[in-house]
């Protein structure tokens, strides 16, 4: 079965599961082998009732048995079992729905394992749906890593462990595309074996073998990629006849704030780019609210001035609005005629993109802000000398070629506010030269910070109210959108109905999330924006979200399950306007390697000290479960967590294109046919 082969050629799948599996991203056979499991599912050592009801909430297996009735109930048209276990003076209930025929399998004085969530609920400790073994069956299972991966409603973790063995039984193995020397000098497993691994691992030390060879070539791809990229677009002349304008020092001048000296240094570096002889290809590494929106603006006004176009891209429409209005004031602020910006975004109406596309094409709009909406293909422009994009947009050579196709090949500018320690980002950014604004405006008072466990929780909706009283706002960030199987942790969709009946009726509180489609995200930021919701319950796709200097309170629930670097890009989304924010950090897990992770955000707003303590921490057991945010879309490897495998990826990289430039001799013939495969599927982040 060829990788290539459409999800319709497994035996089960049909129109309707299609369609649910195409909900994931998956679409072939090869898409499924590569939906990696989020996390593992261990089936650790059975514990008494007993141990259970005092360890209290959370997941556990009970061995014990059953001494009491096995009774059904109907209630409506729900059947319910339950029955009573207990132990030296204590009691927990286990309780089934629709499972009328268990009344027949749990027989009085039969030994079972009992295992799922135990939860207090009216008093009493229960355990809701428990998986049923017998102590042979948990046997084979325990100490065994069962894959748990990311599900949406329709598709149970059961289904896809069945339609991912089915491919690997049914699939040939495919041929070793890494050289020889490169395998024996990095240590890295043959990939059929990874691949097999990552999902059914044998053992703790197979799955670590597997995820290294995979996150290895991940890694070994992006960098291959960005290299022939590089190679391609190596001091491109500069055809833009610019020079420094008064402007811009009559704008900065007129900023109710002083840049800081960071922030000069870089616009001066920008500056000079955009004024030398070759075309600037610049990436600003800025902290969470370190001022970078103000050098793309003066960057927009420096080509404005000079007669050239210049267009702003960004990942959403509310941010994209929000940069527009940014914008539209400077210039009005400052004085500056003829520099008019204008809106560009998929929801703007026909009419308002038939007035955009005519504005632009004539040359008569200089600054254009928008989503991607910038570069399709009615966009025409007269004269575009400069794109600036966020990270999320990396903005490479086929964009490039549509613009050049349209007049001319740009500067470009990229912003990027993860906190990368300089060495990784001169690998992953190989194509870019680096500014970083490390420090913050004078004004900005500091966020306070508090690590804390769920038992805070009734004190922290306590402090929202009154805060939200004050005429305040709140995020509150979960990190999935419903329950799953497999995974304890609070969703949005669930948390949003429960805050309902926590705060008084008056309090709007609205949820948000990645599933959600374009138009209904924006509604739902706007409104956030205009305080018409006072609680936003949101995944972490509001990382990239919007400026709302009201909003003065984040709670982060199940913190322990982000990295400590997307920790602080949430956080960024508070203490934005001049008024002391705060930002609770809430874990489920006492840990003392968690709580020190966490403290470190308690101690520091520092994005970089942040980023740099997280990878210090990091040992080789912190493995999975923990994903951090990044401009890059990896799917299993991550920029923190796998600081080492890069630095090697990139020294294999170094070496091979030493050797091979092209990579056109016969032995590299397999890496090169499985670079252009991932070069293709990665199109939009690489810009190729």
């Amino acid at each position: 079965m060829e990788e290539s082969a459409p999800l319709r050629s497994l035996k089960g799948v049909g129109d309707k599961t299609e369609k649910l599996f195409q909900k994931l991203g998956i679409y072939t056979v090869g898409d499924l082998l590569h939906y990696y499991p989020r996390e593992y599912d261990r089936y650790t050592e059975p514990v008494t009732v007993k141990e259970a009801v005092e360890k209290g909430a959370g997941k556990a297996a009970v061995a014990a048995r059953i001494t009491g009735n096995v009774d059904v109930k109907i209630a409506g048209k729900s059947t319910i079992v339950s029955t009573v276990l207990t132990d030296r003076g204590e009691a927990l209930q286990l309780i089934w729905f629709h499972m009328p025929f268990l009344r027949n399998v749990l027989k009085r004085g039969g030994a079972y394992i009992f295992r799922g969530k135990v939860a207090e609920k009216r008093h009493r400790m229960v355990m809701e749906h428990p998986q049923i073994f017998t102590r042979e069956e948990y046997e084979k299972l325990q100490n065994g890593l069962q894959p748990v991966y990311s599900l949406t409603a329709g598709i149970t973790n059961k289904l896809l462990v069945k339609m991912i063995r089915q491919v690997l039984e049914q699939k040939e193995l495919a041929a070793e595309y890494l050289p020889e020397e490169v395998r024996n000098a990095y240590r890295l497993s043959e990939y059929n074996f990874a691949v097999s691994q990552i999902h059914f691992p044998e053992n703790q030390e197979s799955m670590v073998l597997g995820r290294r060879r995979l996150a290895f070539d991940e890694f070994l791809f992006f960098i291959l990629g960005i290299q022939l990229l590089k190679e391609k677009k190596t001091e491109e002349k500069n055809l833009f006849d610019m020079k420094p304008v008064w402007e811009t020092e009559k704008v900065i001048e007129q900023l109710p704030y002083r840049l800081t000296n960071a922030q000069t240094q870089v616009w001066h570096e920008i500056e000079r780019d955009m004024t030398g002889h070759t075309l600037m290809n610049r990436l600003v590494q800025g902290d969470v609210g370190s001022g970078k929106t103000i050098l793309a603006f003066l960057a927009m006004i420096l080509a404005g001035t000079n007669g050239y176009q210049s267009a702003l891209m960004v990942p959403t429409e509310v941010l994209a609005r929000q940069h527009w209005e940014g914008l539209r004031r400077l210039i009005k602020d400052s004085k500056l005629t003829g520099l008019e910006p204008i809106l560009l975004t998929g929801s703007s109406t026909a009419k308002e993109k038939r007035e955009a596309y005519a504005m632009i094409a004539e040359g008569k709009a200089k600054m254009i802000v928008g989503t991607h909406a910038l570069i399709q293909e009615k966009v025409v422009y007269q004269n575009i000398a400069l794109v600036i994009t966020d990270e999320q947009h990396r903005f490479g050579v086929q964009q490039r070629e549509i613009l050049s196709k349209k007049g001319g090949s740009p500067h470009v500018l990229v912003m990027s506010a993860t906190p990368i320690p300089r060495t990784l980002a001169i690998i992953l950014y190989g194509d870019l030269d680096i500014s970083v604004i490390d420090e913050l405006p004078a004004k900005r008072l500091p966020i306070k910070n508090c690590v804390v466990d769920t038992s805070y929780r009734p004190k922290a909706y306590a402090f929202m109210q009154r805060q939200i009283e004050a005429g305040h706002q709140v995020y509150i960030i979960c990190p999935m959108v419903e329950e799953s199987e497999g995974m304890e942790a609070e969703n949005v969709l669930d948390y949003t109905n429960r805050l309902k009946t926590v705060f008084p009726s008056q309090i709007v509180v609205e949820s948000l999330h990645g599933r959600m489609k374009p138009a209904k995200k924006n509604q739902i930021m706007e409104a956030f924006a205009e305080n018409k919701i006072q609680v936003l319950v949101s995944t972490t796709v509001i990382e990239v979200g919007v400026n709302v200097p009201n909003a003065v309170v984040m709670m982060v629930e199940n913190a322990e399950r982000f990295g400590l670097a997307q920790l602080h890009q949430l956080r960024g989304r508070v203490g934005r306007g001049d008024v002391q924010s705060y930002c609770i950090f809430m874990h489920n897990d006492a840990g003392e390697e968690i709580q020190k992770r966490l403290e470190i955000l308690e101690k520091s707003n520092d994005g970089f000290f942040i980023a740099g303590e997280d990878l210090r921490l990091r040992g080789p057991g912190d493995l999975f479960g923990v994903r951090q945010s990044g401009s890059m879309e990896f799917k299993i490897a991550d920029v923190y967590q796998d600081a080492n495998i890069l630095k090697e990826a990139s020294e294999a990289a170094g070496g091979i294109l030493a050797l091979d430039p092209e990579l056109a001799l016969e032995q590299h013939r397999p890496l090169r046919e499985e670079l252009e495969k991932y070069m293709k599927s990665q199109a939009e982040t690489l810009g190729l």
